[in-house]
């Protein structure tokens, strides 16, 4: 039976909104009205949640990783000094956008694409490090129930619209078996009177294909009822 892994599925939908930004600060026309707010809104926003993220981290996992494998937590420090950086230089890039003159518009965007790039590069690097030398290490000297724990504990602290939040933010990076699992077992510990609207909240955050197969997978009846009227106006 598979270990209970605490990064895995988040640092999958964490590369994927990264790399998307990359693409949309890249491509973005700036000369449209509001482009560049917007682009500033998006990066501020990632830099939020990747350090709510860290925070969740620091709080939940590394206490424990600090005292079964201090040298796995010391690995993990000597990665949030670059990061940190990284982070800080997006953040100025991006506020400094919408008020740029535009005939520096196009330098200035240039200049948010790099710092994006750089926080990808440090970020990865970080990601990682979590996932090949801090997870192997709990896995080493902690036992299921202590990394069950861990898991239960930030569960427990998330609201629920926080829980659907970080559900729609890693669902469409999984393969489709994982997907399938989370949402059944997030169906499963849903009152029977919120189930619906919960499948339905989380599967709006899948491409078509993906969600007819989540559907499938699921076997559904709801799910079956919205697939058939998606197919049907698709046709």
């Amino acid at each position: 039976m598979p270990r209970i892994d605490l990064y895995r599925t988040v640092h999958m939908g964490q590369r994927e909104r990264l790399f998307a930004l990359a693409v949309e600060t890249g491509a973005a026309d700036t000369a449209e009205p509001d482009c560049a707010g917007h682009l500033a809104k998006r990066c501020l926003a990632m830099t939020q949640e990747l350090r709510e993220h860290a925070d969740h981290e620091d709080r939940y996992i590394h206490p424990l990783l600090r005292e079964r494998a201090p040298e796995a937590a010391d690995a993990l420090d000597a990665e949030h000094v670059r990061l940190d950086t990284a982070l800080a230089a997006l953040d100025d890039r991006a506020r400094r956008l919408p008020t740029t003159p535009a005939g520096s518009l196009p330098d200035a965007q240039h200049g948010l694409y790099l710092a994006v790039n750089e926080l990808i590069s440090a970020y990865l690097a970080h990601l990682h490090a979590e996932e090949t030398v801090a997870m192997p290490a709990l896995w080493d000297r902690c036992s299921d129930a202590e990394l069950g724990e861990v898991f239960a504990a930030f569960k427990a602290s998330r609201t629920p619209e926080e829980s659907l939040a970080d559900l729609r933010g890693m669902l469409p990076s999984l393969p489709p078996a994982v997907r399938t699992a989370i949402v059944r077992a997030t169906l499963e510990a849903a009152p029977d009177d919120d189930a619906g609207r919960t499948l339905a909240a989380v599967s709006t955050t899948l491409d078509p294909r993906r969600r007819s197969r989540l559907y499938d997978d699921l076997g559904a009846p709801e799910a079956w009822a919205l697939v058939q009227s998606e197919r049907e106006q698709a046709h």
